[in-house]
């Protein structure tokens, strides 16, 4: 192609996604956009924290809230002044991971919770508002939905951020997100390709393993990311795994996963972004240049990058790597072209929806977020006649920390929400090295709180110990479910603040 060295520089620019510190672009970040930089990715860091972690009270919170929006969309106008076309990136699924709502707790329900409310309109209802939320912001590519197939309960990372075990209804409410989100203006990002469902490791601290036949993948995983296609997503992102049925390389590297089965296979034109090349899957095994010319030269497009040096200097470094690698041949200089055409397609695409963010911002749907988590709650006894909760309990929550990918997000607890609606509600939190509170006060009613008890053998234990106490005890499961425990055993398919809240008004009665 016969590029000049500053052409080159601009194109290896243009594929980097990184991430930054503070509130405000830092200097070397408002160079490298005026350099050609052409994406950034926004944490819960980023976002300004006006009030006070865990407020309980609505007015509150919903200050917090349109503060947060507020302070990302004033950063987000600040970027697209130093280079308009900027893909400005996010993960906000709803659920547990959220990061314009970090500080107050998503006010929607995740995936799960949305696969066993079984109704893919109202999937797609919360994807379109959690689309206005974002954009709102200004932001150009949200990194949702999640489309893996939980197969293995014993998943440390997805669970709860799934639609669920089944494939075709993975892919039915996939693409039904897939088509909200993208109603409001905002690019979606199918992830983690080609599956990450079946791993017990996370791969922010190892690489993953998916040990399946060729065949189970082809009917189990693949059909989601085949509807995700189908529904028109503007993205996907590769999952830091090793799929030994498609490849000896993990799927970041593999030249067979996003050329050979992204791309040739399933017919995918759109753009493919990894995931954070930090992550520990990857950076054991090689140097984050390595990893960002090694994913390019396999197929992907945009290098998430979720860290970065206080100066940019490892940005920089990445960029030097990848036009190294161009000059070395070891990446063509189509290939990087081809990518960094990807990047512009996504931002031209989001340019050219300004009139459905215009409309969207008119369209707000009141109360979805707690009508969809409570149309995901499940009760066992289902025959429950009344409230069980008619005066303030005790509410203990077994507390497991939680996965990276949740980051800062800080839901409403449930115990705070019954507070909410019967004052003098007492609450203690118990990790894994922790011992029960005395739970024998009389005349007090009990809520055990749990969350992914099935993967957690202490927080089993410590369940079984309260029951063996307090037979009466409600149990709350706001992860995966488990077999049912208590004299009422409730599930919430998922932890944020609509589900707690939604959790909180049927044990009361609905107050």
């Amino acid at each position: 192609m016969g590029l000049s060295g500053g052409e080159l520089d601009r194109m290896a620019m243009a594929v980097l996604q990184p991430g930054f510190e503070g509130t405000e672009p830092p200097d070397w970040l408002r160079r490298a956009l005026g350099e050609g930089l052409g994406g950034v990715v926004l944490f819960a860091r980023n976002i300004a924290r006006n009030i006070a972690r865990n407020i309980a009270r609505d007015v509150a919170r919903d200050v917090a809230r349109n503060n947060a929006r507020g302070s990302v969309a004033a950063l987000v106008a600040d970027l697209r002044r130093e280079r308009p076309d900027v893909v400005v990136a996010v993960d906000e699924e709803g659920g547990a991971v959220t990061r314009l709502e970090a500080a107050t707790g998503s006010s929607w329900p995740g995936n799960l919770a949305l696969g066993v409310a079984g109704d893919e309109s109202l999937t797609r209802r919360v994807a379109r508002q959690i689309g206005r939320m974002v954009a709102a912001a200004g932001i150009t590519l949200d990194y949702a939905p999640v489309v893996d197939v939980n197969a293995d309960p014993r998943n440390p990372v997805i669970g709860v951020r799934s639609f669920g075990s089944d494939p075709d209804e993975v892919g039915r409410h996939g693409a039904a997100w897939i088509e909200g989100l993208q109603s409001a203006g905002v690019a979606a990002c199918a992830k983690h390709f080609p599956g990450h469902g079946d791993t017990v490791t996370d791969s922010h601290l190892a690489l993953p393993a998916v040990r399946a036949s060729r065949e189970v993948i082809e009917r189990r995983d693949l059909p989601p990311f085949r509807a995700a296609i189908a529904a028109g997503v503007r993205a996907v992102m590769c999952g830091h795994l090793l799929v030994p049925a498609v490849d000896a390389l993990p799927a970041t590297l593999s030249r067979a996963v996003l050329t050979g089965l992204l791309r040739e296979e399933l017919g995918f034109d759109g753009l493919v972004v990894t995931d954070a090349i930090e992550m520990r899957a990857v950076s054991a095994l090689h140097e984050p240049g390595e990893i960002a010319v090694r994913a390019l030269a396999a197929g992907a497009d945009a290098i998430c990058v979720g860290v970065s040096s206080a100066q940019g200097e490892s940005v920089y470094a990445l960029r030097d790597a990848i036009t190294g690698a161009v000059r070395d041949g070891r990446l063509t200089d189509e290939r990087l072209a081809e990518a960094a055409g990807r990047v512009r397609d996504l931002a031209a695409w989001y340019d050219a929806r300004a009139e459905a963010r215009a409309a969207v911002a008119r369209d707000a749907d009141e109360g979805l977020g707690l009508a969809a988590a409570t149309a995901a709650l499940r009760a066992t006894p289902a025959e429950q006649a009344a409230a069980p909760l008619t005066k303030a309990p005790l509410v203990v929550h077994l507390a497991a920390r939680p996965s990276q990918a949740v980051g800062r997000a800080t839901p409403l607890k449930v115990g705070q929400a019954i507070e909410e609606i019967l004052p003098g509600t007492a609450t203690a939190e118990v990790d894994g090295d922790g011992h029960l509170p005395d739970l024998s006060e009389a005349g007090r009613p009990l809520v055990i709180v749990v969350h992914d008890a099935v993967r957690h053998a202490w927080m089993r234990r410590l369940l079984e110990e309260a029951l063996r106490a307090r037979p009466d005890a409600v149990v709350v499961e706001t992860g995966m479910p488990g077999p049912p425990a208590g004299r009422l055993y409730l599930t919430t398919h998922g932890n944020s603040t609509a589900s707690a809240r939604a959790a909180a008004r049927w044990l009361t009665g609905g107050a």
